[in-house]
């Protein structure tokens, strides 16, 4: 599955292009050479005949094998796994490099049919283990450390066990993913085909959502209403791909008996329900220590009665408008991780040097930015929409993150390397980190200095307290759903709910921002994702304050961390550092460090 994208901000626009150097593209023959290579028949021709052999071999057994024989069991799994990620990241990647290319869409979708097909056999697996009794399962883990390896793959099966439904309707639930896949991709391909006027020039969306970022305000203002425009001109099919989504999850929930529409996210988190809420709280207890205390610094900046929309990401007046070319972005973040270990650095090297990202932007590309990791033997691949902002180099710093992450934890296999998405957000937040701190200890003066800190609070402030707000959006859009349809009208209500909570009265809303919610992938993609953003920020503010305190040895902890992937659960992870992530104090620490460069910018306008 391709990597949710990083919260849905800015690239840079087009007119910026020309300096930006050579901007590398994707190169997929380390999955396969062509979609209509022999390697790819081959792949699915063996998926086919090894899903059916399996479930010959093991269906309505696997209470009777041994250690061994288990073993076996999962290994056979896993390697289904890989090929079959092969095929889907491969067929996956090719269509998000353009997703309006009908072509690239029908082979996406043939694969996913294809491999939902031939998989709906192994429903058995997990439904089965959910039958073995605790104690039969921890004799076999004791009589094989190979075997034992693998506790935390069960684990997690295991915790979907109160929630599990008949073979039949597990098979049968199988069988209609690739219907709610449809929407998504409904979803993907209207958002890259939309385009806004402003000012007479015709642009894409990552293009005018960049404009908000424009130092000239006449400029910002044109791009948000004609976001506004075309969002509501589409706001009727963004509403029923958000009704019908969330209408088949509860559903799913209401048959699996979920408690909670978070639940089944929670559990793929493998996080607990208590440990979101203490986060979520956290960050609303702070909205005035944060947002609302940084936007009324912003106001006064900008010499403004009161911000609009269009002024959130807005520049700041004494900011110099520069482009960074792709080379100088490649160098900052390089060195930034250098910094901190040379293993790192080597570890984010060959993404540049062999086809591992795809920075341009191109018409029908999809929007944002995201690292997908693949299969364990291949390698990660990044998505930018570069065009030379200073914060497309952070998204840099970023993505290349959970690309290291990756390759890092890819040693575990294919079973134990997903990191959950409460972890995963860890490296990459962390990468972000390193290469702000070298750019804040260059700064050539005062305003330069001011310029990064502010920066940094605003993307600090966007990755917490922004996606807090969409996290009570879904939880708000998800409850009200279960009362029945509703309408663009009532999304919007409950979209200007959280807004003007979390940005606080320093803000006016112009007419039309309330549709704004349609254009965040995260909703539909994967409900109540966004809250890891903000729990991977926290968590790193954490660990980077750690690293400040006692730097000797922190660097292999942190290695170490990263290499385990999926196989440790966040306790075990923070253990080493000393954090706890379920004391609700770990989150305000977190906070801290953000009301801390808060008042720094304060103090410099004492």
């Amino acid at each position: 599955m391709l990597d949710t994208p990083r919260p849905a901000r800015d690239a840079a626009t087009e007119k910026g292009a020309a300096p930006l150097g050579d901007l590398p593209e994707w190169d997929l023959t380390d999955l396969y050479a062509a979609p209509d290579a022999p390697e790819v028949q081959r792949d699915l021709d063996w998926l086919r005949e090894e899903c059916a052999a399996f479930a010959a071999d093991y269906e309505g057994k696997l209470a009777e094998l041994d250690a061994e024989g288990l073993l076996r069991c999962v290994r056979r799994d896993e390697r289904i796994e890989t090929v079959a990620g092969r095929l889907m990241s491969y067929a996956g990647l090719r269509y998000y490099q353009q997703t309006t290319d009908a072509d690239r869409a029908k082979f996406l979708s043939d694969c996913q049919e294809r491999i939902t097909d031939y998989t709906t056999p192994l429903v058995f697996f997990t439904l089965e283990i959910n039958r073995l009794p605790d104690d039969h399962l921890d004799a076999l883990f004791a009589r094989n450390a190979d075997l034992a390896r693998y506790k935390p793959v069960f684990d997690r099966i295991r915790k979907m066990k109160p929630y599990q439904l008949s073979d039949e309707l597990e098979k049968f639930l199988h069988d209609m993913g690739a219907v709610g896949d449809a929407w998504e991709r409904l979803f993907d391909e209207t958002i890259a085909g939309l385009t806004f006027d402003v000012d007479g020039d015709e642009l894409g969306l990552e293009s005018t959502l960049n404009l908000l970022t424009e130092q000239d305000r006449a400029t910002r203002e044109a791009a948000a209403r004609a976001l506004a425009r075309v969002f509501g001109e589409n706001v009727r099919l963004f509403a029923r791909v958000h009704n019908t989504q969330a209408k088949e999850k509860e559903v799913i929930d209401r048959w699996r008996k979920m408690p909670t529409p978070q639940t089944a996210r929670h559990l793929s988190n493998d996080v607990e329900p208590e440990v979101v809420e203490a986060l979520r709280d956290a960050v609303v207890r702070a909205y005035p220590r944060l947002s609302h205390r940084y936007y009324e610094l912003k106001r006064r900046w900008l010499g403004l009665d009161k911000l609009q929309v269009w002024d959130r990401n807005a520049p700041l007046p004494m900011e110099e408008t520069r482009t960074v070319a792709w080379d100088e972005a490649r160098e900052t973040v390089l060195r930034a991780y250098e910094g901190f270990s040379p293993q790192l650095a080597e570890l984010a090297e060959p993404f540049f040097d062999k086809g591992w990202i795809d920075a341009g932007v191109k018409p029908g590309k999809a929007p944002g930015a995201f690292a997908h990791p693949t299969v364990t033997d291949a390698h990660p691949y990044v998505l930018l929409n570069y065009l030379g902002k200073p914060r497309d180099v952070m998204t840099l710093a970023h993505e290349l993150g959970h690309g290291v992450h990756q390759r890092l934890a890819a040693g575990q296999g294919e079973m134990l390397s997903r990191t959950p998405l409460t972890l995963a957000e860890t490296a990459s937040v962390f990468g972000e980190m390193l290469t702000f701190r070298r750019m804040l200890a260059s700064a050539r003066d005062d305003n330069e200095r001011r310029v990064l800190l502010a920066g940094k609070v605003e993307d600090m402030i966007n990755t917490v307290v922004r996606q807090i707000a969409f996290y009570d959006f879904e939880c708000k859009l998800h409850e009200a759903r279960r009362s029945g349809e509703l309408t663009p009208d009532d999304i919007n209500a409950l979209w200007m709910s959280v807004q003007a909570e979390s940005l606080g009265p320093a803000f006016e809303f112009m007419d039309g921002y309330e549709t704004f919610w349609a254009y965040i992938p995260h909703f539909v993609h994967s409900p109540f994702y966004v809250y890891a953003y903000a729990f991977g920020d926290g968590l790193v503010n954490a660990l980077y304050a750690a690293y400040e305190e006692a730097p000797e040895g922190f660097q292999d902890r942190y290695f170490e961390m990263l290499r385990a992937g999926g196989s440790k659960h966040h306790s075990e992870l923070l253990a080493p550092f000393g954090l706890d992530a379920s004391d609700p104090a770990f989150w305000d620490k977190g906070l801290s460090m953000i009301e801390g460069f808060i008042e720094e910018l304060e103090a410099m306008e004492g």
